[in-house]
């Protein structure tokens, strides 16, 4: 049982019952009356109503000139390295054929979505990282067209860097249009010249992802991801300036983005306390951290790495960092989180902008169920059977067996007729 040294209240992790009629309207608006639907929303809620929401060559091409040197060398550091992960996980996928002894031949074959629309968040921060996360794997994979859409700024234009990371990635297409308007545009193809998608990746505000979740099934998504979160695992080998400085680093993100500290030592788990005010003085985004900390932020303090491990498991944390002395240990014991970053060398920044690893990741528990967006999130496996004539015979009687005893005559009928040669 977990001795909480300070204990934030639950996230909320429903959907707020106006926001879904908000986004109902919206997509219903948009499916029936297309482009000037999209306009419409643009206009009254970004103001922005340009001719054509698609980006040109041209200032594409400016943008990539206009971002730092150094920055634009970072960039494609990260998008090196996202590549690489994408392509080394696409080796360990094959098609399959396997024949059976009396003729039957079953196997699969990896096929990738035919179109995906990718959401860039562009609110309060541009997140130049998720250009690479979502188009980079999409190419990889070998998607065939990939839409990229962000919110415009106040200007109506698209930040140099992060329009940069989408075009180095791979978009085929970029849009700047944001919000609700720009998750129905995708899903309707509601502009000139944009076909609807098949699947649309990203993360973005609770209207976007309350789109994703109405959506869904017209087309295809990666997750339905709730605020960024934060789980670190600490003994009492950790430096707690360390550990106080990296749960805060994800608490900037909003003030609903929880940050826990599961920790064997209970001077390790007071220090921290003490320690959290302190180490963001001075950060730009100290304000939206410390709220964050103090209303979902989370110290609970265990008797053993068993126990550390088990409440971890239950939390399903979408990041999760072990700052232990063993390790290995941990590492074979967890089970569920979206992404690991193991010893006090690893940060969840590393993860989240440049190492390789996917940024897109299960929250609220979704890590108990499935893992983040990664390149086999855009391929299909699609089954085949094929049978001689001698093993369809032999396998009639047992499908007829079976569709009679389930009252399905037809079923039957059909497999029988295969037997009589």
């Amino acid at each position: 049982m977990a001795d909480y040294l300070k204990r934030g209240r639950p996230p909320g992790t429903e959907t707020d019952p106006e926001v879904e009629r908000t986004v109902a309207g919206m997509l219903a608006r948009i499916r029936d009356g297309g482009e000037a639907a999209v306009r419409a929303y643009s206009r009254d809620l970004d103001g922005h109503d340009p001719a054509d929401f698609r980006v040109d060559d041209a200032t594409v091409t400016r943008a990539g000139a206009a971002v730092d040197p150094a920055l634009r060398a970072s960039i494609d550091v990260a998008h090196e390295h996202v590549t690489a992960f994408a392509r080394a996980q696409r080796a360990t996928l094959h098609d399959l054929e396997v024949e059976h002894p009396d003729g039957v031949v079953l196997g699969h074959r990896l096929v990738p979505v035919d179109a995906v629309g990718a959401y860039i968040p562009g609110g309060r921060y541009q997140l130049i990282s998720s250009a690479l996360m979502s188009i980079a794997t999409a190419r990889v994979a070998g998607v065939r067209h990939i839409a990229a859409m962000s919110a415009p700024q106040r200007d109506g234009s698209i930040g140099d860097a992060a329009l940069y990371a989408m075009h180095v990635a791979g978009a085929d297409a970029i849009y700047a249009l944001g919000g609700v308007q720009a998750m129905g545009a995708m899903a309707f193809g509601a502009l000139p010249g944009l076909d609807p998608v098949d699947m649309i990746v990203g993360a973005g505000n609770a209207y976007v992802a309350e789109a994703k979740r109405q959506l869904h099934g017209r087309v295809g998504i990666d997750l339905l991801a709730g605020p960024t979160e934060v789980l670190v695992i600490a003994d009492d080998t950790a430096d707690p300036r360390v550990v106080a400085i990296d749960l805060m680093a994800q608490a900037e993100h909003g003030p609903n983005s929880p940050a826990i500290l599961i920790t064997t030592s209970r001077e390790l788990g007071e220090r921290v306390i003490e320690l959290v005010p302190l180490v963001v003085h001075g950060w730009p985004t100290a304000e939206t951290a410390l709220a964050a900390w103090d209303e979902l932020g989370a110290v609970a303090l265990v008797g053993s790495r068993e126990e550390a491990a088990a409440l971890s498991d239950e939390y399903a944390p979408e990041h999760l960092q072990i700052q232990v002395a063993d390790t290995g240990w941990y590492e074979g014991a967890l089970r569920n989180y979206g992404t690991l970053f193991v010893g006090s060398t690893t940060t969840v920044a590393y993860g989240d902008k440049a190492v390789g690893t996917n940024h897109t990741l299960p929250t609220n528990g979704g890590a108990r169920y499935t893992g983040g967006l990664w390149v086999g999130s855009y391929i299909k496996t699609l089954t085949f059977q094929r049978l001689t004539p001698a093993a369809s015979a032999g396998m009639a009687p047992h499908v007829a067996a079976i569709s009679h005893a389930e009252g399905l005559h037809g079923h039957a009928v059909s497999a029988e007729i295969r037997a009589e040669g």
